[in-house]
Order: structure tokens, then sequence, then C-alpha cells
């Protein structure tokens, strides 16, 4: 019974049902909810503790942390990364995910990806590092997003502090040093043009790589 009641709380992290940074049901309502009695509610929640899926806070409640053990274990292992490591990663990752974004984008998709275009440049009027570092991942969650994959998607996310990392000196410059690199990105992408969308990617990232000792 454990078993099956934390099969369906992992389904509801999975499928958004309870979404990244929400709160999930209290005791009574999961309960109800599953049928089951309080000590295998409980024994469910504490898996989805120890797996890194969600977090109690005293006096608060619990709440969702990550959507798959696949993004938290991502999460722990991004962290003790090498710089050039990182970097090569992304370059295959971002490449791979702008060539399936270029063939499979959706109307919603092109809007969501000049959205996150504008942002990125508006970014680069401030002088906050953490503002630019954040527009910029958010536009390349925007491509991942257009993939249609949720792997990709599991992936991206459990990389997120990996990619800040990396992006940490990349940001300095009172001009954004990759603009036209991006908009070639989104526009190969709108108009399905995925080796010119995987090639705006290593312009993108290749200098950085090649600059750094292997």
């Amino acid at each position: 019974m454990t078993d099956t009641v934390t099969a369906r709380f992992h389904e509801a992290i999975a499928s958004g049902e309870w979404p990244v940074g929400e709160r999930i049901p209290v005791e009574a309502e999961l309960m109800s909810w599953v049928g089951a009695g309080r000590n295998t509610v409980r024994e469910a929640v504490q898996s989805l503790v120890q797996a890194g899926l969600v977090r109690r806070e005293q006096g608060r409640g619990t709440f969702v942390i990550a959507r798959s053990e696949l993004a938290t274990t991502l999460t722990r292992r991004a962290t003790r990364a090498h710089r050039r490591d990182g970097l090569e990663l992304r370059a295959a990752l971002d490449g791979a995910a702008a060539r399936i974004a270029a063939q499979r984008r959706e109307a919603a998709d092109v809007a969501a990806l000049q959205q996150a275009l504008d942002a990125r440049a508006r970014a680069w009027e401030q002088a906050d590092h953490q503002v630019r570092i954040a527009a910029d991942l958010a536009l390349h969650r925007a491509v991942v997003a257009a993939t249609h994959n949720e792997l990709f998607t599991e992936l991206y996310d459990g990389l997120v502090p990996l990619y800040e990392e990396v992006l940490a000196d990349d940001v300095d410059e009172d001009e954004d040093p990759h603009a036209d690199e991006h908009e070639r990105l989104v526009h190969a992408i709108v108009d399905r043009r995925p080796a010119d969308a995987e090639a705006a990617v290593v312009d993108i990232l290749a200098p950085l790589i090649d600059e750094l000792p292997r």
C-alpha cells in the first residue's frame, strides 16, 4: 500500500499537479485523496523527502523542490563539476536541444522564445549579474521547452546550478557579447532551421570552452 501511495505522490509531482515551489496538501487531505491511513501517508511523504523531491518547513508545511529524482541527483553532482566540463556538457545538450526545437517548435514556443529573447536583452540594461544569468537561463530553458521532450526538461532543470556557476564570469561586460548569436538561435528555431540553430549554440559556447585549459 505504501508503494502504491508513494507512486501516486510521485506522479502528482512529475505531472505538475503539485508544482515546484508549492505546498503539498496537508496530511488529512492526502489520507482522503488516496484512501490510506496516517502511517502509510507519512511513510510515502517521507520517501519523497529522502528522494529530495519535497522539503518540510517547520510551521509552514511540506513543499515541492524538484520534479524528479533525476533532477535532484544532477543538481548534487553539478555543484562539484569543473567549469570546462560544465561548458562542454552544456554545449552538447544545448546544441541538441536547439536542433530538436527547430524541428518541433509550435506557435506558443515562438512567442515564448521571443519574449525570453527580449527579456535577455533588457537584462543587460542592468548591472545585476544575477538578473543577467537568470535571463540567459530562461531563454535557453525556453529552447529546451520547445523540444517537447520531458527528459530534456528534467536534465536542464537539474543542471541549472551548474549553468549558473559557469555563467558567472560571462556576464561582466557592459554590452552583451553574445546578443547576436542568441538572436540567430531564436530566429533559426522560429524558421525551422535545425543546423543553423545548433551552429548558433556552438558560436556562443565554443569560444568560452577554448579559452580554458584542458
